[in-house]
């Protein structure tokens, strides 16, 4: 017999049926918040455009690198296996779908260029001999042109990520299936490296054009998957006191869950360390600028405040085994993660515009919590449209099992 023949205890699982109820009001509060802080700052943009366009660029970067985060740490799992990616696979795809969104906040991106990017302006460039030499790479048509294909890249992944899901939901005949699942994560996960390495570098780091990190792209894939990760966590944990992640999200799933938290995090302070050692230890003008403008006055205080609770605190609440059991210290240390996870977007993205002075503005929260609002709102339409567990993966019943141990 085979291995769903043999063990058909998956069909005991029930839903719960007041959870598209639940998060429906979720949604609708998230959406109500965010349409009245985007109004507001859309109002105050008119009279100072030069920030709304900064702080929305904050808003959109962040928000943007969940959605796409959460693509990839779906693929990894395709790849990989593991009972971990059964439980947060759900609210990764939930996720990911919400692409549609992001993609369209880009347009005020391209709207507000040459309010965020000096090479976008023709007299800086001909002034500039730095800026001369990288115009063939920063020039407003390759610009739009990798944006572009970055999109198309991910909405394609993401659309036949969740088709070929829900084609396994429904499905007796999964062999097909999860071989293209599979191929497709392979495929994808090389996209992914190569899309967030552009962007990263033409949304953020091009904002500083004299300088440049060879970590920079894979700091930001990093972040990105590890934001994802967080915030499925916390969804997950939030959700298994409802059926079916009562009947599945025990302490060896959840002990799962937080010790992938904890590699992604060391994984990210080691990046991190490493972009730091290879600047302080070439000791250039041109590099340390970067650096500098972010460790002088009040931002030295928010790079500190990055460093102990995006890795410091977390690294120690995870290094215990009890407390990656215990749902409450998981879910504060996801949602310790996710918080500082866009106080690090901030620290890498505000600076480049105040020109290593303190300044942070109502619009730097009001934006990301806008554009966060109708992105919340999305996520928790989507999340219950299709059952919270992919019962038909092949990997379904080893993992309950292990769930339930």
């Amino acid at each position: 017999m085979s291995r769903r023949e043999e063990a058909p205890v998956s069909r005991t699982l029930t839903e719960d049926a007041t959870l598209p109820a639940a998060l429906g009001r979720f949604g609708r509060a998230a959406l109500v918040v965010g349409l009245v802080l985007l109004v507001a700052s859309v109002a105050a943009g008119f009279a100072r455009p030069d920030q709304f366009f900064h702080s929305y660029l904050l808003a959109f970067v962040f928000w943007n690198g969940i959605s796409v985060g959460s693509l990839a740490v779906v693929m990894l799992q395709y790849l990989t296996g593991g009972a971990w990616g059964i439980a947060i696979r759900r609210p990764l795809e939930a996720a990911s779908r919400v692409l549609p969104l992001t993609t369209l906040a880009f347009l005020p991106v391209v709207f507000g260029m040459h309010r965020l990017y000096e090479w976008t302006h023709a007299d800086v460039v001909a002034h500039d001999p730095i800026l001369r030499q990288k115009a063939p790479y920063l020039n407003v048509p390759f610009f739009l042109l990798r944006a572009a294909v970055a999109f198309g890249a991910w909405l394609a992944i993401a659309f036949f990520l969740n088709k070929w899901s829900r084609e396994q939901d429904g499905s007796d005949d999964h062999k097909k299936i999860d071989r293209k699942l599979q191929l497709l994560s392979g495929g994808g996960l090389v996209a992914f490296a190569l899309t967030v390495t552009f962007t990263s570098v033409d949304w953020v780091m091009s904002l500083e054009p004299h300088w440049y990190s060879t970590m920079y792209g894979v700091l930001f894939m990093v972040s990105e998957a590890l934001g994802a990760l967080a915030l499925a966590t916390v969804t997950v944990v939030r959700l298994s006191n409802r059926p079916p992640l009562s009947e599945f999200a025990g302490g060896r799933i959840l002990h799962d869950l937080g010790k992938m938290i904890f590699a992604f995090t060391m994984f990210w302070a080691y990046v991190n360390f490493s972009q730091y050692l290879i600047v302080w230890s070439g000791n250039l003008p041109e590099e340390i600028s970067w650096y500098l403008a972010r460790f002088r006055g009040g931002w030295g205080w928010v790079g500190l405040a990055v460093l102990l609770f995006h890795f410091v605190v977390p690294f120690l609440l995870l290094l215990s085994r009890q407390a990656n059991r215990d749902p409450r210290l998981l879910s504060l240390a996801a949602t310790m993660l996710v918080v500082m996870n866009f106080v690090n977007t901030a620290w890498m993205v505000l600076p480049a515009f105040s020109k290593g002075k303190f300044s942070i503005s109502w619009m730097d929260i009001a934006l990301p919590a806008g554009l966060g609002g109708v992105w919340l709102f999305l996520y928790a339409r989507t999340l219950p449209t299709r059952p919270l567990l992919p019962r038909h993966d092949p990997g379904f019943e080893e993992a309950l099992e292990h769930g339930r141990e």
